[in-house]
This record gives C-alpha cells, sequence and structure tokens, in this order.
C-alpha cells in the first residue's frame, strides 16, 4: 500500500512538472508572438486593419524553413479569437522543387469570419499549397484579400531562400 501510494505522489510530482515546463515553454511563445505582432504592425501600418477585424489570428513567431530541393518548414505560435489568447499550435511544412537555402520568418494567419477560424481549430488544418503568403512591407497590405476566408502574411528575419516549390502547411491547435 505504501508503495502504491509513493508511486502515486512520484506521478503527481512528473506530471506537474510536466505542465509546468509546458506552460513555462507557452509563455515564452506567447511572448514572441506579442513581440512579432508589433514587428508586423511597425512593418506595415495597414496590418492593423486585419488584426483589429479578423475573427482571429495565429501568430508564428519563430519559424525555421530550408531546404534544397526537398523542404521543410516548422513553428509553434498563440491562437487569439477577438484579439484573446485561446490556445497554441504548431506548424509544419514539406514541399519538393526549385529551392534552396534556409530562413527563419514571422508567419501570421488571419481568419476573416469565425467559420474560418473554427475550421482551424478543429485541430488538424492544412493550407493548400497554392495558398501563398503576402510579405509585409509598408503598403503590402493594402491590397491583400482573404482567400477562402484566410489571409497569410510573412516577414523575413534572417536568412535567404529561394523557393519555387509545391507543398502545403499542416497545423495542430490546442485549446487552452
Amino acid at each position: 500500500m505504501k508503495t502504491l501510494k509513493n508511486m502515486m505522489v512520484v506521478a503527481l510530482l512528473l506530471i506537474t512538472v510536466g505542465v509546468a515546463a509546458q506552460n513555462s515553454k507557452d509563455s515564452e511563445i506567447m511572448a514572441d508572438a506579442q513581440k512579432a505582432k508589433t514587428t508586423l504592425m511597425a512593418k506595415d501600418l495597414g496590418l492593423e486593419k486585419f488584426f483589429s477585424n479578423a475573427s482571429g489570428y495565429a501568430i508564428f513567431p519563430n519559424v525555421g524553413k530550408g531546404g534544397l530541393i526537398v523542404g521543410g518548414a516548422s513553428g509553434n505560435g498563440v491562437v487569439y479569437e477577438n484579439g484573446v489568447p485561446v490556445g497554441m499550435t504548431s506548424l509544419k511544412k514539406l514541399n519538393i522543387g526549385l529551392q534552396a537555402g534556409g530562413q527563419a520568418v514571422i508567419e501570421v494567419i488571419f481568419f476573416e469570419t469565425d467559420a474560418a477560424l473554427a475550421r482551424f481549430k478543429q485541430g488538424n488544418y492544412e493550407l493548400a499549397a497554392e495558398a501563398s503568403a503576402v510579405i509585409a512591407e509598408e503598403g503590402k497590405s493594402e491590397n491583400a484579400n482573404y482567400t477562402d476566408g484566410v489571409m497569410v502574411f510573412a516577414l523575413p528575419k534572417a536568412g535567404l531562400m529561394v523557393d519555387a516549390s509545391i507543398g502545403g502547411q499542416k497545423f495542430e491547435y490546442h485549446a487552452f
């Protein structure tokens, strides 16, 4: 009986430490997402209307991508609904084609409607190969339009990548 009790205490301790570590990682990503939002809006003031009017958005403050013919990307982010954080998300991308290099980017996905945001929050969401990101720079957001209720902006942070490939992004979502 005493052994069972000790095992339960150890298991509870491990779960608590795991949750604390995850919350610490999430807190760091959330802080980075806020900085990324500030950086994006400083680069293109027109993004303010998307942040204000979208039903929701996902900010990925650090997406790393690279490739040589076959490439990939990954990153973690925060999902906001009406400006309030509601969960964490991750992205993974695999593509093939003419590409070379490596790059770090900030990526934000805006959801025009509640329905578009709900589709993303179902947990297994994919952006088609033809969905491309608008590079965030002054004035670019003025002519940007939603496609199927989704708009993607990216801001290169470091590195250089030449990319003319076909692939898609897959996202996971975990509510708080």
